[in-house]
């Protein structure tokens, strides 16, 4: 157990791993694995010297248990940040209860998310009786919310799963950090957010999510004086690679128009406590509402992405953007003195001052290295403006918060190299390790390239490529994720299997994504067809999952504002964007789809990238030596009999492919070496 005085571990984490005593009672068949050890050994040491450390460690690892057992042995407060709420619920109501049970230590641990997943018992008693104006959907929903209500503990919705969790009554009954009350809520004791942060700056580990741990950083770091965090003296990042991202959107700013709606409908409800001249406010907020409808209806019909530049030269958008800033400015105007009538009425006044100030910002567009671009939906407008680079204020984040950050994923090096990441993050200094897999990929798995295809440019790529793996995939015996750059390639893809092989075929958008991941498990020889979505934080282990398809390298789009934008800024200031971004974030991309495949020790599959380019440009080299060294072919007929082989041994006691020299089912070609495809061992 952790010195409290020195905070130093008097019992090493290595120790506490290898002991069978510990671990193998709770996990059976643990055996600990020595890549585990070396980066719980690493993370011990960043702990202890209040360092800086990235790891790679690849599927098999054991990362989660690497880093949690020197986190729960050193002197806390420790926050253990994840990309996704399935894995921040998986760590918190799974693993930790092993590793404390295992540890024998009573560390106090707190799950914490962010404000919208939980309960505002305030915003359920102000919106009660306006439901019943809405659907009987909404109706029914209210009342399911209000019984679940007073049952609940936690105030967490994901308890409510009769619910779906884009339920149109979720933002009437939860809170945004522009309509909360805070400790002048009048529900302020029984608020479950309230109470789950009180939890956790009294907990030793508190498990959070990225969006969480980068909002707390944009509160500070703006002087807001709050936290929604407690102060740690750790804080470990999983799925690392995501934070460049993530952080980007959290130090940017963003405006909807349905959040200037929600104003307009909370300064309502608000004021019929106040002596507000409610005709007037109807009218101010009717001018609002207008704003909103004629903004979207200026920016076209069509759905899009794009940058500000685009339209900042067409009159009609132009102006009607200042006639929403003009409704809102007169909106602000009128709350102003009722700021004082109510807690509630204040609140709205605030967000109507910001709300301007922020939309006359993007008006303006004029903050250096920013991009401006804007999303259009079915109704609504959403302003981003985003930082071209957050390296800035993440050294300035580390700089007012000083401790140890531990950043670790399967994916963060790019040809074995950190420098990409730890450039994107301000992380220049920081402690790097790669640990390989443990799996052997080369018995385990094969990886196709497969020849005669059109280029990726060409109009017939998507349908020669489908109907190229039509056999592949009768030969995996269905079992397969077939995974897409784009969603257009998804649907043509999709028109031409339905009628070409005779599995379930399951198509992201026509169900939910969960619902899409449970009935393959369920089924066992589906077909999946996904796009970015499903080429990371899945876990399908087993048979189920066999084959594994990718269409494209997947290079960013071109079109998308934000990359486009960082594009001109780096070649603008004497940098090689292809080399310098495009490339290895394309890289780390390919490794995750990739990833999906081997999970497990006892897993096999088949690996296809079709995409040409792989073997004819420079660059192919990289992607192929950035991915697991598995037993590589150009040759279908390898394929067919790869998984004939598998059928024969019935996937029992030794998994995978046998070796070229013993087994008649996979042959030495199965291993060649085409043009641009290396098969030594990866980059160390």
């Amino acid at each position: 157990m952790a010195n409290t005085d020195s905070g130093l571990f008097v019992t090493s984490a290595r120790s506490h791993l290898t002991d069978l005593t510990r671990f193998a009672p709770l996990l059976p068949g643990y055996q600990p694995r020595e890549p585990q050890l070396e980066m719980a050994e690493a993370v011990e040491k960043a702990i202890r010297g209040g360092g800086t450390l990235m790891v790679e460690a690849e599927t098999g690892t054991g990362k989660t248990l690497a880093y949690l057992v020197p986190a729960l042995l050193s002197e806390g407060p420790t926050l253990v940040s994840t990309g996704t709420k399935s894995l921040q619920d998986q760590l918190f109501f799974k693993d930790l209860p092993l590793v404390r049970k295992a540890l024998g230590l009573p560390r106090k641990v707190a799950l914490l998310k962010g404000r919208a997943n939980y309960l505002c018992p305030y915003r359920l008693e102000l919106h009660q009786e306006e439901a019943r104006f809405l659907t009987r959907e909404t109706v029914e929903q209210m009342q399911i919310v209000a019984h679940w209500a007073g049952r609940t503990r936690t105030g967490d919705i994901a308890e409510l799963q009769q619910l779906p969790e884009d339920a149109p009554i979720w933002p009437w009954v939860t809170s945004t950090a522009d309509n909360c009350l805070g400790t002048d809520c009048p529900s302020y004791q029984e608020c479950p957010l309230m109470n789950a942060r009180k939890e956790a700056q009294e907990a030793d580990l508190v498990v959070v999510n990225h969006h969480l741990f980068f909002a707390d950083a944009a509160l500070r770091g703006s002087g807001a004086g709050m936290e929604l965090l407690p102060s740690a003296n750790t804080v470990i990042f999983d799925e690392a690679h995501q934070l460049p991202e993530i952080a980007a959107a959290f130090f940017g700013d963003t405006l909807s128009t349905r959040q200037v709606q929600e104003l307009g409908r909370d300064s309502l409800s608000e004021a019929g406590q106040t002596s507000a001249d409610l005709a007037t406010l109807n009218q101010l907020i009717a001018s609002v509402e207008k704003g909103c409808l004629d903004f979207r209806l200026s920016l076209g019909e069509m759905e899009r992405r794009a940058p500000w530049s685009d339209v900042w030269e067409n009159e009609a958008v132009m102006q009607a953007g200042e006639d929403l800033l003009e409704a809102l400015r007169q909106l602000d105007v009128f709350l102003g003195p009722l700021g004082k009538a109510s807690r509630g009425m204040e609140a709205c006044s605030r967000r109507a001052s910001e709300h301007v100030d922020c939309l006359a910002a993007y008006l303006k567009g004029d903050q250096p290295n920013r991009v401006y671009w804007f999303e259009t939906f079915k109704r609504t407008v959403v302003l981003h403006s985003t930082p071209l680079s957050v390296s800035a204020q993440l050294r300035a984040q580390r700089e007012r918060n000083p401790c140890s950050w531990i950043l670790t994923s399967a994916t963060l090096s790019v040809g074995g190299r950190f420098e990409h990441i730890q450039k994107r993050l301000g992380l220049d200094s920081a402690d790097t390790l790669r640990l390989e897999s443990p799996f052997d990929f080369k018995k385990q798995a094969v990886f196709y390239a497969p020849d005669g295809l059109p280029q990726p440019n060409d109009p017939d790529y998507t349908r020669a490529l489908t109907e190229a793996m039509v056999p592949v995939i009768k030969a995996a015996g269905g079992r397969t994720f077939f995974l897409f750059t784009s969603h257009r390639a998804l649907r043509e893809a999709a028109a031409i299997l339905r009628s070409a092989v005779d599995y379930p075929l399951l198509v992201q958008g026509e169900s939910g994504r969960r619902e899409l991941l449970d009935t393959f498990r369920d089924k066992g020889n589906a077909v999946l067809l996904g796009t970015s979505s499903f080429w990371e934080g899945i876990d399908v282990r087993g048979e189920a999952l066999s084959c594994v398809i990718i269409d494209k390298l997947p290079f960013g789009s071109p079109g998308d504002p934000v990359a486009a934008a960082r594009i001109e800024h780096i070649n603008r200031n004497g940098g090689n964007a292809f080399r310098d971004y495009q490339l290895p974030q394309a890289v780390l991309a390919l490794r995750q789809g990739a990833g999906r495949l081997i999970r497990d020790p006892q897993d096999t599959g088949l690996l296809v990238v079709a995409d040409p380019r792989l073997l004819t440009k420079s660059y192919g080299k990289l992607f192929v030596n950035s991915l697991p060294n598995m037993t590589r072919t150009r040759k279908l007929d390898v394929v067919q009999r790869f998984f004939a082989y598998l059928a024969r041994q019935g996937q029992t006691s030794q998994a995978g492919v046998p070796s070229n020299e013993s087994a008649p089912g996979i042959p030495a070609a199965a291993n060649e070496q085409p043009s641009g495809v290396s098969t030594g061992q990866r980059e160390a």
